[in-house]
């Protein structure tokens, strides 16, 4: 890569940052099997400004994903169908979804449980019941951590 020698000012830093994670334009899709929790997850994330799909099931969840491939996966692990961490680890194998940052959203607060979590590839791990804008902020964290560029223009 060529360096251009130009060096990025503070506030040209900050404004890439914040461009980084930035809910305008960005799909998250969050699957939960139950109504409620996936309701307001969606809608506040929707009132940031993120599109927002849901799924209630794993395999709905990897259907998804490779129709819409979102900018990040809220993923709740223990789903019918197909399971939150076979869901993963699917979306963690194909070429298409592989780079989808998924956080695991989940009522498993054993330390296993986040050791497994990150085996089948979660890219981080929230315990349920986990308020909305803390949700929001763990995603901006994850979209900034991958460096995920909003869609142009």
């Amino acid at each position: 890569m060529m360096d251009s020698g130009h060096k990025m000012s503070p506030s040209e830093l900050a404004e890439t940052e914040v461009e980084a994670s930035s809910p305008e334009g960005r799909k998250v899709l969050v699957v939960d099997d139950y109504d409620d929790a996936r309701e307001m997850y969606a809608e506040y994330l929707e009132y940031l400004g993120y599109e927002v799909q849901t799924a209630r099931d794993g395999q709905e969840a990897v259907e998804r994903a490779r129709e819409s491939h979102p900018d990040v996966i809220l993923m709740d692990l223990s789903l019918p169908v197909l399971s939150g961490w076979d869901a993963t680890q699917q979306l963690k194998t194909d070429e298409a979804t592989r780079d989808i940052p998924v956080m695991a959203l989940t009522g498993h607060v054993f330390e296993p449980s986040s050791e497994r979590a990150r085996e089948v590839g979660c890219d981080a791990f929230v315990t349920k019941p986990a308020l909305p804008d803390a949700v929001a902020s763990h995603i901006q964290a994850l979209l900034k951590k991958t460096g995920s560029k909003p869609p142009s223009r």
